[in-house]
């Protein structure tokens, strides 16, 4: 049994035998695309608007770094810090009232987002065969996320940080001797927003040590309450090496 690593946008991997490897850590990095970034803050009275529309769609660089402790044969943590933060200019088409500071139509106009992560999960290897195994687990995720908006001497700022529990899993399916794909997933839906983070990746082991990995990541969710409304959709391109010990 292997220990795989598991962030897209987000995706990547790495598990290895309990036996053998007692820990492995991983570092992801790439680049990120916007598809939808809509703000309305606060969330009942604010003017809804689009980062993505406004400002660039990217790319922006990224990187995730993740560490991995097993427990034994069957039990897994594992430890992410996922940080980033863009800022891009445009102009709006209509003004923005934004966190009760309004911005005007036709000027140039600074945003600021950030949206930082950091996660511990737990997770049991609920299946392994020959070709593919499943770990199931939940996540607990320290959400740290800003948006800033300036428009000369006009700036607002709003800010969130809080705990957030998700659904773990992750699977991967033995291709050949060198090579694995992998699913990794962290999410939860609930009645006032969503948290999704999917990644796909190809994974090729280098030797019984060091791994290269890419694919694909998709981080998407938002929150919609009196105080924010904030939804958003980042595309990854990922690429990653691996260290088991």
């Amino acid at each position: 049994m292997r220990k795989l690593f598991a962030i897209s946008v987000i995706l990547w991997t790495g598990t290895v035998s309990a036996n053998e490897y007692p820990w492995s850590i991983h570092l992801e990095t790439g680049a990120v695309w916007q598809h939808q970034n809509d703000v309305r803050i606060p969330g009942d009275t604010g003017t809804r608007y689009s980062i993505a529309d406004i400002a660039s769609e990217g790319p922006f660089p990224f990187y995730r770094v993740e560490y991995f402790l097993n427990l034994g044969e069957k039990k897994q943590l594992r430890f992410l810090m996922a940080p980033f933060r863009f800022s891009e200019s445009g102009v709006p088409d209509n003004d923005i009232v934004y966190a009760d500071k309004t911005f005007n139509a036709g000027q140039n106009t600074d945003f600021t987002y950030q949206f930082n992560s950091y996660r511990v999960s737990y997770r049991y290897l609920y299946k392994d065969s020959a070709s593919w195994r499943l770990w199931l687990g939940g996540t607990i995720k320290i959400r740290d996320a800003e948006i800033v908006v300036k428009q000369g001497n006009v700036k607002a700022k709003d800010s969130n940080v809080g705990l957030v529990p998700l659904f773990n899993l992750y699977s991967d399916y033995q291709l050949n001797n060198d090579w694995r794909f992998i699913v990794d997933f962290d999410g939860l839906v609930g009645p006032q927003g969503r948290a999704i983070d999917l990644g796909l990746k190809f994974r090729y082991d280098i030797d019984k040590h060091w791994y290269l990995g890419a694919g694909y990541r998709i981080l998407e969710g938002g929150a919609d309450n009196d105080n924010v409304y904030n939804f958003a959709w980042f595309n990854y391109a990922l690429a990653s090496v691996g260290y088991s010990h």
